[in-house]
């Protein structure tokens, strides 16, 4: 029931003292509006409104006659993130399971071999099905039962509810809506909570939300004005109210109701809420002793849960070439089974057939014998390759979390590894999208200087005009303010110290640290939800104007005589990131009334009326250029008319249920605007440790780098210099709001597309048709393949021009737009915007909203080279650019753990990102390659004499191997050695890796898997396949080779070829190993001996459960022959030969770069991972000595060290390159004689001859 009046008179709220202000007109007729909207779309159905909810506080009937009384059912606050039940695990997993292609088919395959009379066992396919769908399932059961484990640990968490007067505690799954909740300091919030009362008196309390957004930082949050006194568990059961609010949706910064407190009156009094009356699920409670709040959303309605963002499946291009190649072999298979199918018909139609031949149709026997074709070949798609690469991923990954060179002490932590299926797509990396805040910066905020008028002070070096003790040694700026600016830099000190959300902490204790601690005793600091404002805050202090606490609605400074201010805090303009600045009301004790306003100088600046603009705007464009983060400082006076007027805007804004974001920006717009101009202040943000050479190494390694960053154009460009993204030869391309307001973004992205094309003598005219007048110049058809060779040719010929783009987001926003009309204005902006980016060795885009980031990868990934993207970053803005990129990789830094959950890896600096791609993504990628191209090989030599058998027995299939070898060969006999090899291998030495970026080039667009290499793999599997038969068949035609004359047999022939497949096999991956361990030779060694000593028992023993046992005695009779012996090792080598001579003439005439380092690492005996010079590699290494005997020590030279370079990675003598140096390091960047590699190497010691 919707109140029809209001009184005027003051109420006392249930004996409990409380004076309750009336309501006001403005609250009214918003409360009359609203209530007709819920009215009228309850009766009508109208759309506004439709979807909200009336919460009763404490489960309290509200009183008679004053709203009608209508119960609904909430869901209970069980979080569920698991996927499978007890009860639906096993059909729930096996139809996951069954929904990939190659389980479904070998199911196919298994039920044909029940059905019909096929020639191999149903188990030589089922129990290779039945392993991998249980492994399978044993993996996902494990881990859904993890899940399990976290959710009861979080719903049978202990909460405490406030029920009859008193504080009971309940499991966390049974809490309510409209429970009331007592929680505690460092608690964390069980449900979606509307804040009542607090145990601070001014009703705030403060509340971390790094679990929600990445924030760690403090937030503070308000209870509603009409309960905060409401303290104990008795007053608050005494609470009649009820709350209407939207329904549940998943925007965390937005939520709109209101709570109705009936008194000893008809009618209630209203308040609005807001977000900064709502406490989230997840957050923490901090620096307050306890709270009382009411629920309000619980369980899967939290916005937390709201926000679990199943995150799309991502497939490595691995998986995808692994897919491709299953159709491929596919084909393969029913090509062999229908050749061997129309053969046999062929062959037997000139016999007589038998009655049950005649009686069936030669249709459906053809079909019959297809498919027994079919599951005799069957084989060669490899089942047990995809359990082999699930455990090669999921045990691979630990190498990630065991590197102790990723351990951060700092923090005490490693990284984490969320998903192992992109194991291998760090080794493919093209485009790095990056923050900077948080990931190239340390997010660590210092104030460094801030300017009054024109007038510089520097904290700890100049006030006011005079140097400060400890300030010797540093750059001074005199600037003495004179008097009559004194009084201005006062003002410019106070507006600092109390425009801002600072809280301040006086205990000795700050979430669990201790800090603060002086001489013994505990001194106060600040916390809050802004590392700038903090750093800000403590700035002021150096200068002498301390911020002391905010008490009963005041804030209280400290001034330079040591006296104290008091400030009355009025209201409290948040910042957003739409206005980018923040404002604060305050009353002077004087009676004053000031509005302090500090914000980007974009949005302070075109509201500035007076001060000394251009003055604080050229310092502000200097330190932006010097890479500090700058803020503008104005103010203006109210008189006491405007202050009230001020008042009722804003509360008439607060008040609105609709729209209530629009209107409050609107009044927020009337009420900033004719300010004086104070000043400007300049906060550093360091650099990374190790930034810039870890760019300066993805760059090396032919990856391209964008910073994706919502900061300012110059302090963010200034970073990009810093961390060596841009260079200061490399000439900078704008594309800014700036200048397409000089000139039309059609004509900005011709200017630009024409300057980085220049130096190719053409541009793209499948590009610029339709938009580009062709009268301008000459433009031609070029391709991808041929630009890039040209911008090879341009590098090595030293006329190559660096290019770097800086692009800003409402740029990008008009780039991206689909335009109306293409033929008259434009066409496809988006395409030449690529190609300019293409073109340029890193971009920089600034004022980016974190859907613009993710926008950005978007259309990186659907450009037409498909390329793999990265993203990396620190904050909740980034999760969107993460979760969009091919690989995500989390930070975990002082934003919270956000971006770290959201991601698919997770590091703790940005440095670590170098080892992780360059060593770790490299020897992930080159194991998998050479572990799916050895599963097809081996399976082609284990099934193409299969296939030629058929010619030999009349098609009859016949299997060539025994039962136990066609369901053990897969599973036991040849699948240690190759899982063993893709976790162990390392074909380079990871100092070496780490050294030269350049190697990553060599793997790069799935190299290793492309369809030449695939057809060798392929083409060698046949030719030794046609070995083992062949070899066979002649060596032993028409020849006995036993003592007593018995004639080999089909078993005995197939047990030869198979004992031929085994050893050949296994000995062709030991040649492909070049890192030897125990553990390598007991697995190769081992899997070789485990098969004879099978081969014996299976054959030598007579086992019961066996009706008949053709392999009895086969194996021993066969090892008996001294020909067979022979024959063996004989097939093998002839057999390992091709392969052998193709790498040794490869290595010989044409060596790969790999190969040249694999080479000189075997001549220096595996040490010439210590900065071995390489420019002298035909003869032995020698240790060097120093004039007093000792081992000459390496250290690392930089490109600003003046001394000769003593020791390269590789050299020109005469113009001509030294072959015995690494063939990708002859590229040409800086140095026309060195390459980027060998330039960084670089170390000075004793000379080194060649």
């Amino acid at each position: 029931m919707c109140p029809n009046n209001s009184t005027d008179r003051d109420t006392w709220a249930g004996g409990q003292g409380l004076l309750v202000s009336p309501i006001t007109q403005v609250e009214q007729r918003s409360w009359k509006h609203w209530c007709g909207e819920i009215k009228r779309t309850r009766c009508t159905g109208e759309e506004s409104w439709v979807d909200s909810r009336t919460v009763y506080i404490g489960h309290k009937v509200p009183p008679p006659g004053t709203e009608a009384y209508i119960p609904q059912r909430f869901p209970d606050n069980r979080v569920v993130s698991s996927k499978y039940t007890f009860w639906n695990f096993i059909p729930k997993n096996l139809f996951e399971q069954f929904r990939r292609i190659a389980n479904f088919y070998f199911l196919i395959i298994f039920l044909v071999q029940l059905i019909i009379d096929t020639p191999t066992s149903p188990m030589t396919s089922g129990l290779p099905l039945f392993f991998v769908i249980t492994v399978t399932a044993i993996k996902q059961g494990y881990e859904d039962w993890i899940r399990h484990k976290a959710d009861n640990a979080v719903n049978q968490c202990p909460v405490h509810v406030i029920q009859h007067g008193k504080v009971v505690r309940k499991q966390s799954q049974k809490l309510q809506v409209g429970d009331i909740v007592q929680v505690k300091e460092d608690e964390t919030f069980p449900c979606d909570l509307i804040l009542l009362s607090t145990s601070r008196e001014d009703g705030t309390c403060f509340v971390t939300t790094a679990s929600l957004d990445g924030e760690s930082s403090h937030k503070t949050y308000y209870a509603v004005q009409d309960t905060k006194a409401f303290n104990t568990a008795e007053e608050v059961d005494t609470l009649h109210a009820t709350i209407e609010c939207e329904q549940p949706q998943p925007d965390l910064y937005k939520f709109v109701g209101r709570i109705n407190i009936y008194l000893d009156r008809d009618e209630p009094i209203a308040r609005p809420l807001g977000s900064e009356n709502l406490l989230l699920r997840g957050a923490t409670l901090k620096n307050t002793e306890y709270i009382h709040a009411v629920a309000i959303y619980t369980g899967m309605e939290t916005k937390m849960a709201l926000n679990y963002q199943s995150k799309s499946q991502k497939r490595s291009a691995v998986e995808k070439s692994m897919n491709a190649y299953l159709i491929v072999y596919l084909g393969i298979l029913i090509s062999k089974a229908l050749i061997n199918t129309v053969l046999k018909y062929v062959s037997q139609s000139n016999n007589q057939k038998t009655e049950t031949e005649r009686q069936r149709h030669v249709l459906i026997r053809a079909f019959t014998d297809f498919l027994a074709f079919m599951v005799l070949f069957n084989y060669i798609i490899p089942v047990s390759m995809y359990v082999t690469v699930e455990m090669q991923k999921f045990l691979g990954s630990y190498f990630i979390l065991w590197d102790d060179d990723m351990f951060d002490e700092e923090l005490g932590e490693g990284p984490l590894v969320n998903t192992s299926d992109l194991n291998e797509e760090l080794g493919q990396v093209e485009y790095v999208f990056t923050d900077k805040t948080g990931t190239l910066t340390e997010n660590n905020m210092e104030l460094r200087e801030c300017c009054v008028d024109g007038n510089v002070y520097v904290p700890h070096a100049i006030c006011n005009g005079q140097i400060l003790p400890g300030a010797a040694g540093m750059d001074m700026i005199d600037s003495s303010p004179g008097v009559d600016g004194k009084e201005r830099e006062e003002l410019f000190f106070r507006a600092l110290c109390l425009c801002h959300t600072v809280q301040v902490k006086e205990e000795e204790t700050v979430d669990g640290i201790k800090r603060g601690i002086h001489q013994g005793k505990s001194t106060s600091f600040y916390i809050s939800s802004s590392p700038d404002e903090v750093a800000l805050v403590e700035g002021m202090k150096r200068l002498g104007f301390t911020y002391l606490r905010l008490k009963n609605s005041h804030m209280e400074i400290l001034n330079r005589e040591d006296e104290m201010e008091r400030f009355e805090l009025l209201e409290v303009l948040n910042f957003d990131s739409v206005r980018r600045r923040m404002s604060v009301i305050v009353k002077s004790s004087s009676g004053e009334y000031y509005l302090f306003c500090k914000g980007a100088d974009s949005s302070i600046f075109p509201r500035v009326v007076s001060g000394k603009v251009e003055q604080v705007r050229a310092r502000v464009e200097h330190n932006a250029v010097e890479g500090l983060r700058t803020l503008c400082v104005a103010y203006k006076k109210l008189t006491h008319e405007e202050y009230d007027q001020t008042c009722r805007l804003l509360n008439s804004a607060k008040l609105a249920l609709q729209d209530r974001d629009k209107k409050l920006a609107e009044a927020y717009d009337v009420i900033e605007k004719d300010f004086i101009l104070l000043g400007a202040t300049a906060v550093e943000d360091r650099l990374q440790d190790k930034a810039a050479d870890t760019i300066e190494s993805l760059h090396k390694a032919g990856m391209k780098v964008w910073v994706l960053t919502g900061d300012k154009m110059e302090t963010a460009a200034a970073t990009c210099y810093a961390s060596k993204l841009f260079h200061r030869n490399t000439q900078i391309l704008e594309l800014t709001t700036k200048r397409t307001e000089e000139q039309s973004l059609h004509d900005v992205l011709f200017d630009l597309s024409r300057t980085v094309l220049r130096q190719h003598g053409s541009m793209t005219r499948d590009i610029f048709s339709g938009w580009v007048q062709w009268n301008t110049f000459t433009c031609s058809h070029t391709h991808t393949d041929t630009f890039t060779h040209m911008c090879r040719s341009h590098r090595l010929s030293g006329d190559y021009q660096d290019y770097g783009l800086i692009i800003d987001g409402a740029t990008l926003s008009a780039v991206l737009k689909p335009t109306q009309d293409v033929t008259s204005n434009g066409g496809n902006y988006k395409e030449i915007f690529l190609e300019i980016c293409r073109n340029c060795s890193a971009v920089l885009c600034c004022r980016m909203a974190p859907l613009q980031k993710a926008q950005i990868v978007k259309l990186i990934k659907a450009s037409k080279e498909h390329p793999i993207t990265l993203a990396i970053g620190d904050g909740a803005n980034d999760v969107s650019m993460i979760l969009e990129a091919h690989v995500g990789i989390g930070i975990m830094g002082k934003e919270g753990r956000q971006a770290a959950r959201n991601s698919d890896y997770a590091i703790t600096k940005f440095k670590h990102l170098k080892k992780m791609l360059l060593v770790h993504g490299h020897y992930y990628y080159i194991r998998i390659a050479e572990l799916v191209q050895y599963f097809f090989y081996k399976n082609v030599c284990f099934i193409f004499p299969q296939f030629l058998y058929q010619f030999f027995c009349g098609f009859s299939q016949q299997p060539l191997y025994d039962t136990a070898y066609l369901t053990l060969y897969n599973i036991s006999f040849t699948s240690l050695p190759i899982l063993l090899y893709s976790l162990m291998e390392q074909h380079i030495n990871m100092d070496i890796l780490k050294r030269d970026p350049s190697l990553y080039r060599d793997i790069a667009k799935n190299s290793l898997l492309r369809w030449p290499t695939f057809i060798y793999w392929t083409l060698l599997g046949v030719f030794d396949a046609m070995v083992f038969f062949f070899g066979a068949f002649f060596l032993f035609d028409n020849t006995t080779f036993t003592s007593n004359g018995q004639m080999f047999g089909n078993w005995t022939f197939g047990t030869l070829v198979f004992t031929v497949l085994v050893f050949t096999v296994t000995l062709k991956l030991a040649l492909d190993t070049h890192y030897w361990t125990w553990i390598n030779h007991f697995v190769i060694w081992g899997s070789l001996l485990f098969y004879v000593i099978f081969s014996l028992l299976w054959g030598g023993i007579i086992w019961p459960f066996l009706n008949y046992q053709r392999m009895y005695y086969v194996f021993m009779q066969m090892l008996s022959s001294g020909p067979a012996w022979l024959s063996i090792i004989l097939l093998i080598i002839v057999s390992l030969l091709p392969d052998v001579v193709k790498k040794v003439l490869c290595r010989a005439l044409c060596p790969t770069t790999t190969e040249r380092i694999q080479n000189a690492d075997k001549l220096y005996k595996g040490h010439l991972s210590e900065f071995t010079p390489l420019s002298s590699l035909q003869a032995p290494p020698a240790r060097k000595h120093d004039r007093h005997g000792n081992e000459s020590q390496n250290h690392t030279h930089r490109r600003s060290d003046s001394s000769p370079p003593k020791k390269l990675m590789c050299t020109y003598w005469g113009g001509r390159p030294d072959y015995c140096t690494f063939n990708s390091f002859l590229r040409i960047d800086e140095n026309p004689r060195f390459s980027g590699a060998a330039y960084a190497y670089r170390t000075p010691g004793p000379e080194t001859s060649v």
